[in-house]
């Protein structure tokens, strides 16, 4: 079994060929606009778009804690929307993570990846803003993708 690749830069920008996936973690209540999304936003407005009409017409399907969205942007290049934070920080309510959330939206994860024979590039998902530590997400991305063979690289930003 492969390792997770850890690597300095912007998991915006996957050095890799062939299909990649980008993965990061979204909140249960529409809200983007801080953190890793701001730099998907730069980039392509598809991911925000969506996850906005996604967001407005989650009465009729499955937007919540747990499922995952998936944009493409590029030919060969995806963004994974998935949700795994309830809320968003503020006051003393604790963090909004949730590691179970993460864990079932990278199950979704790592069967598209499959499907579509992609890698995997993500920022340290789950460790943000939404207050999660990378000792709890590590063995989830780990279990879900690459116990089944998908390269997974994780990208710290230089800044």
């Amino acid at each position: 079994m492969s390792e997770i690749t850890y690597v300095r830069g912007d998991a915006t920008v996957p050095s890799v060929d062939g299909v990649r996936l980008i993965a990061h973690v979204c909140n249960d209540i529409g809200g983007w606009g801080r953190g890793f999304v701001l730099a998907l936003s730069r980039r392509w407005p598809e991911p925000e778009k969506a996850y906005r009409a996604w967001y407005r017409d989650r009465a009729h399907n499955d937007f919540g804690l747990g499922a995952a969205q998936f944009v493409q942007v590029e030919p060969s290049l995806w963004v994974a929307n998935l949700i795994g934070q309830r809320g968003v920080r503020s006051g003393g309510r604790g963090v909004p993570v949730r590691y179970e959330a993460i864990d079932a939206a990278l199950g979704r994860l790592a069967d598209r990846a499959a499907g579509l024979d992609a890698s995997v590039h993500m920022p340290r998902i789950g460790c943000g803003l939404a207050g999660g530590t990378w000792a709890r997400v590590e063995p989830l991305v780990t279990g879900r993708l690459v116990a089944r063979g998908i390269a997974v690289t994780v990208y710290d930003h230089d800044g």
